[in-house]
């Protein structure tokens, strides 16, 4: 199913609920990222790759915090496209049952069930992809990870290298979690990142 404008690119939607959409920022009658953020105030949940011609950092991290799943930048090979697809709905598939799992760091709660995170008795709201990092970092809290570590798990890929990406991501999560002592993400530099509590804590 295709669509040249944002207003069939929703009717679409809302009628065949597709497993996915592959969309363009340059639409002719709405910004791609506007029309991803009404899908989501709407409740209309589906997984998007965005695919453009806008290459800059700040237009690929507004394009993941707006609720994509992907950014594809052209020119691109149908291959690599392909396998991003893949990847997506891949991550998008119903879990297999399984029992309740609550991530904690000190005073840091993570349910992966619920998608709740608290911090010091207070609910922070992440973003999809914030959640990914954070839980992330608490699967291998202590464990010093490196930048192209965290790329691979959370992303799937490594954004051609642009760490500057996952630089503005950890700046987000600390903007929310560390506002409560201590500080739980540090930056071990030249390596990565790492979630622990000081040693002097």
């Amino acid at each position: 199913q295709t669509a040249a404008t944002a207003r069939d690119a929703r009717t679409s939607v809302m009628e065949f609920r597709p497993a996915l959409v592959v969309l363009d920022v340059g639409l002719p009658d709405e910004d791609g990222f506007a029309f991803v953020q009404r899908l989501v105030a709407d409740g209309l949940k589906v997984p998007v790759i965005f695919l453009t011609a806008r290459d800059a950092t700040e237009d690929k991290v507004r394009g993941l915090t707006v609720g994509g799943d992907d950014y594809v930048t052209k020119p691109f090979s149908i291959e690599e496209l392909v396998a991003r697809i893949r990847v997506v709905l891949r991550r998008h598939q119903p879990a297999a049952a399984e029992e309740t799992r609550r991530l904690v760091l000190s005073d840091l709660e993570l349910d992966e069930d619920t998608h709740e995170v608290v911090r010091a008795g207070q609910a922070v709201e992440l973003t999809r992809t914030e959640f990914r990092l954070l839980r992330y970092l608490l699967m291998n809290a202590g464990r010093v990870l490196s930048r192209a570590q965290i790329l691979d798990h959370v992303w799937d890929y490594d954004f051609g290298g642009d760490a500057s990406v996952l630089e503005t991501y950890i700046s987000y999560l600390r903007r929310k979690i560390d506002w409560a002592d201590p500080p739980l993400v540090h930056t071990v530099r030249g390596v990565g990142y790492v979630l622990r509590v000081p040693r002097s804590a």
